[in-house]
Parts: C-alpha cells; sequence; structure tokens
C-alpha cells in the first residue's frame, strides 16, 4: 500500500518555525516529484514547493520563496518542509504528494496524504 504520512504541523506564533515530515513508503519514489500543498477554509489547493527526489532540484511558490526549504532523505525515504518566519497567511492543511514528473499543478500527483495543519497565530 502506498503510504504519504505527513507530520510536524501545530500552532505557532507569527516569525516562528516549524517543520514538516512526510514519510513515503510503498513503493520506490526514484523518478518522482514530490510536492507540498495547502488548503486554507473557502481557497483552492496551492502549490507550495517541489523537490525532485533524484537531482534534489526544488521549486518554491513565490508567497514561501525565502521563507520555506524543502528537502529530502533518499536513505530514510522521506521529505522535510522548513517553515521559517511564518505568517497568518500561511495557516492550512498541508499536503505532501508525489507525481510522476516535475509539475506544481495538484491535479497531476498520484499520491496524497491525510494532511497536518499548521495553524500560525499572534
Amino acid at each position: 500500500q502506498v503510504q504519504l504520512v505527513e507530520s510536524g504541523g501545530g500552532l505557532v506564533q507569527t516569525g516562528g518555525s516549524l517543520r514538516l515530515s512526510c514519510a513515503a513508503s510503498g513503493r520506490t519514489f526514484s523518478g518522482y516529484t514530490m510536492g507540498w500543498f495547502r488548503q486554507a477554509p473557502g481557497k483552492e489547493r496551492e502549490f507550495v514547493a517541489t523537490i525532485n527526489w533524484w537531482s534534489g532540484y526544488t521549486t518554491y511558490a513565490v508567497s514561501v520563496k525565502g521563507r520555506f526549504t524543502v528537502s529530502r532523505d533518499n536513505t530514510k525515504n522521506m521529505v522535510y518542509l522548513q517553515m521559517n518566519s511564518l505568517k497568518s497567511e500561511d495557516t492550512a492543511v498541508y499536503y505532501c504528494a508525489a507525481a510522476p514528473r516535475s509539475t506544481w499543478s495538484p491535479y497531476d500527483y498520484d499520491y496524497w496524504g491525510q494532511g497536518t495543519q499548521v495553524t500560525v497565530s499572534s
């Protein structure tokens, strides 16, 4: 069974930091692009960041660039999203996902985690 399991969400103050983790299992993800997406109430699910499993190449949404860092540990089948300088606008459910090619569209992703809530308060 293919599983992506996010963890690390929670409540943090504005300006604080959180690190989200995504544990990938059930298949080989080599050749895949791992993505982070988020969805706030009343909004569409939006792209946050991607990382190519093989090359480590990363992309970021303009809204998070310079504040968030995506990384992966191939030996542990883990993907991370380090979130710094958090803002209230970052409040959302964050999802880990996997796609067979580089893409920022959520519709192109084959596998999804259950999501983890990130709430940024003042």
